[in-house]
């Protein structure tokens, strides 16, 4: 049955309407995974010597360490991580066990790439400590107590991406847990070391988070099991509708008609409202980058584009595809292209000034950081916002919004293809910074950044006459996308 389902889904990637962009979409994917692998290559097998250098014990101070990995690993599964879609109404009227269907969905999220890009890193430090002549009964009992936590986390992640409460706890207690450790309050790293320290000199204890996964699935298999139905875990919830009619905005015409959809779709709807909540956690991104000395100087630019960008990477990267539901609909009326992309513009253009003063907080570490992301700022504005708009136009990426908090729908707000989309819009802004710097100093470079986003401004009228003419000729086309679902 396995075999069935897995060919089912290898026909509907070759029959896929979008079948030429989902090629060229992997081959990107697969040049930034082997990037990443590479990368955590490298740092498994050049952290022991590093760590030695420093007069650190390499496996004490990688254990004080686990517990912030994890969970900022669990964070980024809960935003990245696909769960395992299926096209799984069709498959309920037939004599298809439900324990066939849960458990191949289960089983296909081992083979995700955020389970086994970490053997890439922990296989080699492993290597690296045995070759340096520690216990390898004690090394190998570590390595697989390891892997216990990251499959663990994999089927957790599986359960908590339908509960938002619980994913919002997990943020606040790791963001307290940085916040008391940074101003010596409390430090987490010393009260966790201990348990990962056991699992390295402990001869059974590595067995507790291999009893964990084995637990973990069998609770996600219960859940999605016992919501596998027609007419309750897949049917659509009928909620009373409530009017909010926005009058404020008549007085800009059809481009207010855009924006109070658009409204309406970020306060309704889970996927888009998380939008939001990413643009916040953004804001805080510049944390780790200004001030910061062992971080090189073009990090700042990179860091200031971020802050003040967070909605227009998340909910700018999916446009049309938040209006794929009734897109064939909209193409039927008398609707200017122009006119749409517009209120889409403004939108994100609105929310990144806000962000903007939001981020006034990093005043508190100086105007040169302040300045940076006011520089970033004008560039989203100018540049990253026409570039967000036409990545739209190839990217067809259909959302259904219908099935947010269903059994295995499409929760993911911010996914792999959306990373591969953002690359030359934060490269661009670092090149020109790099460029100013080398020429006449850090002023120059900062200036370069500030006058490419004012010249993507000032010519925003050509930049979407040119816009419109490529969605227009892309119509066929994204029409045909979002009708395979």
């Amino acid at each position: 049955m396995f075999t069935h389902f897995i060919t089912l889904e290898w026909k509907s990637f070759f029959r896929s309407a979008s079948f030429g962009t989902n090629v060229v979409i992997k081959v990107f994917m697969a040049l930034g995974a082997l990037y990443f692998i590479t990368s955590f290559t490298i740092l498994g097998f050049a952290i022991y010597p590093i760590l030695k250098e420093n007069g650190l014990n390499p496996i004490e101070t990688v254990n004080k360490f686990l517990i912030y990995f994890f969970t900022i690993q669990l964070i980024v599964r809960y935003f990245m991580q696909k769960m395992p879609v299926m096209n799984i109404r069709p498959l309920m009227p037939l004599p298809i066990a439900k324990n066939h269907i849960v458990h191949y969905a289960l089983l296909k999220t081992l083979l995700s790439f955020f389970n086994w890009l970490n053997a890439f890193f922990f296989i080699p430090f492993s290597v690296m400590l045995i070759r340096n002549n520690a216990p390898i009964a004690e090394v190998l009992q570590w390595h697989l107590g390891m892997f216990g936590i990251i499959l663990t986390s994999n089927f957790i992640n599986v359960l908590i991406n339908n509960k938002d409460s619980i994913f919002y706890i997990v943020l606040l207690v790791l963001l307290g847990c940085g916040v008391a450790q940074y101003y010596g309050f409390f430090n987490i790293t010393d009260s966790c070391a201990p348990f990962f320290e056991a699992m390295y000199h402990t001869n059974y204890l590595f067995l507790l988070p291999i009893v964990a996964t084995l637990s973990s699935y069998y609770f996600a298999f219960k859940f999605f099991k016992n919501h596998l139905n027609l007419d309750e875990g897949l049917a659509k919830k009928s909620e009373v509708a409530k009017t909010e009619n926005f009058n404020w905005l008549n007085q800009f015409g059809t481009l207010g008609t855009f924006l109070k959809n658009d409204i309406r779709l970020i306060k309704r709807n889970k996927r888009s409202r998380m939008t939001l909540v990413t643009s916040l956690i953004f804001l805080f991104y510049g944390l780790l980058f200004f001030n910061n000395p062992k971080q090189p100087e073009f990090m700042g630019i990179f860091a200031g584009i971020f802050v003040s960008g967070g909605f227009l990477f998340t909910f700018g990267q999916f446009v049309p595809s938040w209006d794929s539901a009734y897109y064939q609909l909209m193409m039927s009326q008398n609707i200017q292209y122009k006119e749409y992309l517009s209120s889409k513009w403004w939108l994100v253009v609105i929310v990144t000034l806000i962000s903007t003063l939001l981020a006034s907080f990093y005043i508190y570490l100086g105007w040169h950081a302040y300045f940076l992301i006011l520089v970033g700022a004008v560039y989203n504005i100018g540049v990253n916002s026409h570039m967000v708009l036409l990545g739209g136009a190839f990217v067809k990426t259909p959302i259904d919004l219908a099935q947010a908090r269903q059994a295995f729908g499409d929760k993911q707000a911010i996914n792999f293809k959306t990373m591969l989309i953002a690359i030359p819009k934060l490269l661009v802004p670092v090149l020109l910074y790099v460029l100013g710097k080398s020429i006449s100093g850090e002023t120059m470079g900062m200036l370069l950044v500030l006058v490419a986003g004012i010249l993507g401004f000032a010519f925003r009228g050509a930049v979407f006459t040119m816009i419109e003419k490529i969605y227009k000729s892309e119509k066929y086309a994204t029409i045909a996308a979002y009708k395979k679902n």
